[in-house]
């Protein structure tokens, strides 16, 4: 990325930057140079507009050009600037795991509607939504696994970052192979995308996102599948399950649930109002 000429505050070579994007195909150009810029300086994001007449130090116009000739490159922001907010809290995160979407936040609000004390979170990736559950419920405790332990690697890091690293146990496990005990909730955002539709996702996700967390290889229903056979014998009396969907699969996740003897399973939508969660309650004994 080259300057362009007279080029010399921060609010100029932020438009630069986002002409540069928009001209690559980057649908929100603009919103990307704010947040790279953000990064390059070291500042907050509100703190930004305070120095948009600044001259840009250049040591920080290097950095700025790096970051957006990345993006150019279609690679996520999130991942340029190594993680990202979620339910308001910063998380860390690598190509090792799935980038926290806004759409799982409404896993999470779901989750906090009921009370529990302990709970388990399958597939937890950066541990997104074990470590704000805890940091949600000061009282509770958690056990996150995943099958990755580059996962759990990063997952440990964001529970020390948020104070949540004495009240949650990570364990390798593939499904339920490795788990042990009774939890009054479990969580869960598996690969849910179908394999076809991998090669029309955006060049962000296929390339900022582990295939592994992306899809199961098979039609996407797998961790479902696993998940309904077997939790029940993992939960409390009265315990639940919460697992986030694509938008077209909810009635076939909730089918899956009632086969396998769960109650009172309801489909919840997004703010877009699509399919996103699958609840589901344990056969009341």
């Amino acid at each position: 990325m080259s300057s362009a000429v007279g080029a010399k505050t921060v609010q100029e070579e932020i438009y630069q930057g986002a002409r540069i994007l928009e001209a690559a195909g980057i649908a929100y150009g603009m919103r990307d140079a704010r947040r790279l810029m953000t990064a390059a300086l070291g500042v907050n994001t509100d703190r930004l507009t305070l120095h948009l007449r600044d001259d840009l130090p250049e040591a920080a116009r290097r950095l700025f050009h790096e970051f957006c000739e990345r993006r150019v490159q279609r690679e996520p922001v999130s991942r340029i600037l190594g993680g990202r907010l979620f339910y308001g809290r910063w998380f860390k995160n690598n190509p090792h795991v799935l980038d926290p979407r806004p759409e799982t936040e409404i896993l999470v609000e779901l989750a906090l509607l009921r009370d529990f004390e302990t709970f388990l979170d399958i597939g937890t990736g950066s541990g997104c939504i074990a470590i704000t559950l805890l940091a949600e419920r000061r009282q509770a405790t958690a056990l996150a696994s995943d099958i990755s332990g580059e996962a759990l690697t990063i997952a440990k890091e964001n529970a020390v970052s948020h104070a949540a690293s004495t009240r949650a146990c990570f364990v390798i496990s593939d499904w339920f192979a490795s788990i042990e005990g009774h939890f009054d909730l479990i969580v869960s955002n598996p690969p849910y995308i179908h394999p076809d539709e991998i090669p029309d996702l955006e060049p962000e996700v296929r390339k900022g996102d582990p295939l592994i967390a992306l899809t199961d290889h098979v039609d996407g229903l797998t961790g479902y599948r696993e998940i309904a056979r077997g939790a029940q014998n993992h939960l409390s009396e009265n315990g639940r399950v919460l697992v986030e969907i694509g938008s077209m699969q909810g009635q076939q996740v909730q089918n899956l649930f009632e086969q396998a003897g769960f109650v009172d399973c309801a489909i919840h939508q997004d703010l877009d109002g699509r399919d996103r969660v699958v609840e589901a309650f344990a056969q009341k004994t």
